[in-house]
Formats: structure tokens, C-alpha cells, sequence
């Protein structure tokens, strides 16, 4: 992607973000703490995490540009060019890797015409390989604005793409029943939720297979031993 192509799909930080920037860090008892969801309202404006936006983090916290770039670029959920309207993560860590995500990170490659860490020319569809998405009950795992599609297969995921393509993608297998675009999430993320937490599916049966077989065989954590309490709450005061 092209400098140019960066600055025409940019969308200015406003008085707005900067007010919404003081209320996140209102939350918190001291500023500095308010930092990791200012970097995300900021990536929900533009899709990114622009100089522009860290230099509005580092006058509202009183930090340097350079120290706010630092955690910018620690973390990879903050994207430092633009992402797509919905930002495809291939796990390739060892269980989906078996199991069939590194073909399905070559298929997105060749079917998107993208590379890693790329966005579509129309800045429909971004692609990034991502170490792990935490759900290898259900490897290989893809997820699209940080929303599950489980069991991908090579099909599965052409149609998923295809869907985020034309703009139509299909619900995640867990939560909403349909997929909020990147910048959205990126603002759930900052701290504003959009009232959809508790939609949809959130645990599926194969993440529950152990609680239910606990129940069956009348499983149950230990009590608690009065020494145990007692150490507790010497360490806590």
C-alpha cells in the first residue's frame, strides 16, 4: 500500500476524540493507566494508530511521542497503517498449524492478492498472521475484528473472505449474530460498548466438554483451609 493511498482513506482526529480522550481517562486514578484504550479510540477514528494520534495521546497524558509510540508498537492489536474494514487473523500456532492454518494463511494470501499485514486496494479486506486466538478447541481458528469463525476450512474461509469483500460476511460462530467493522471494535475496546456482549453464542460445546464432565462425575474445588484463609488475608492487608 501506497503513502498515498494511506493519507486518502485517513480520517482526521476531532475536538470529539480529544473529549472522549478525557473521559477515558477520568476512569483511571492515574492518567498514564488511560493510555492502551486512548491508543484504541484513537485506531476507532482512523482505522490506525497515526503520528497524528499519538501525538494527541502524548498532550492529553503529558508524555513524550516517543513513549506513547514505544506501547503503539509493543502491542500488535495497534495497527501502524490502515486496516481493513474487516481485519482477517490466521492462527499458524502449533495446534491450528496441524490442523491446517498454515494452508488456510496461503489460500487468503492467493485469494486476496494480499501478503501479510496488507489491505486490499479498496481497504475492504486487511490480513495478518496471527501467533495464537486463544481458542484451540476450535482449530484452526480464524478471527475477523477480533470475532470467532471456527473449524475453518479451505471452502469455509473463501467464503468468509468473499463475504468480507462485498461488505456481506457471514455471523461469527460466537457472539453477535452479526460482525461489527474494525473501526467499531476498536471502540468497544476503548471502553464504549455497543450493548452486544452478552449476544449470541459465548462458550460452544467443546470449550464446556470438561465443565459438563466435572458436573457428571460430581467434581468440585477444594474448600478452603483456615490456614490458607488466614494467609490470605495477611497478604492482602
Amino acid at each position: 500500500m501506497t503513502a498515498p493511498e494511506r493519507t486518502a482513506r485517513s480520517v482526521s482526529l476531532t475536538d470529539q476524540t480529544r473529549a472522549e480522550m478525557r473521559e477515558i481517562i477520568a476512569r483511571y486514578p492515574k492518567p498514564r493507566s488511560a493510555l492502551l484504550p486512548m491508543l484504541h479510540l484513537a485506531q476507532s477514528v482512523e482505522g490506525y494508530v497515526s503520528p497524528e494520534g499519538i501525538a494527541m495521546c502524548a498532550e492529553e497524558l503529558g508524555l513524550t511521542k516517543a513513549e506513547v509510540g514505544a506501547v503503539a508498537t509493543f502491542y500488535t492489536m495497534y495497527r501502524r497503517r490502515p486496516a481493513g474494514e474487516y481485519h482477517v487473523g490466521i492462527c499458524t500456532n502449533t495446534l491450528c498449524a496441524v490442523l491446517g492454518g498454515d494452508e488456510l494463511m496461503a489460500r487468503a494470501k492467493e485469494h486476496l492478492g494480499i501478503g501479510n499485514n496488507e489491505t486490499t486496494p479498496d481497504g475492504r479486506v486487511s490480513l495478518e498472521h496471527v501467533e495464537c486466538n486463544a481458542a484451540c478447541d476450535y482449530a484452526p481458528v480464524v478471527m475477523v475484528n477480533w470475532e470467532f469463525f471456527d473449524d475453518q476450512t479451505p471452502e469455509s474461509l473463501r467464503e468468509l473472505l468473499d463475504g468480507c469483500l462485498t461488505g456481506t460476511p457471514p455471523a461469527p460462530t460466537r457472539g453477535p449474530s452479526t460482525l461489527c467493522t474494525f473501526k467499531q471494535a476498536s471502540r468497544v475496546l476503548a471502553g464504549f460498548p455497543d450493548g452486544r456482549a452478552a449476544e449470541g453464542v459465548q462458550a460452544g460445546p467443546a470449550t464446556l466438554a470438561g465443565l459438563e464432565l466435572a458436573k457428571q462425575r460430581g467434581d468440585h474445588a477444594p474448600e478452603m483451609s483456615s490456614s490458607t484463609t488466614s494467609s490470605t488475608a495477611s497478604k492482602d492487608s
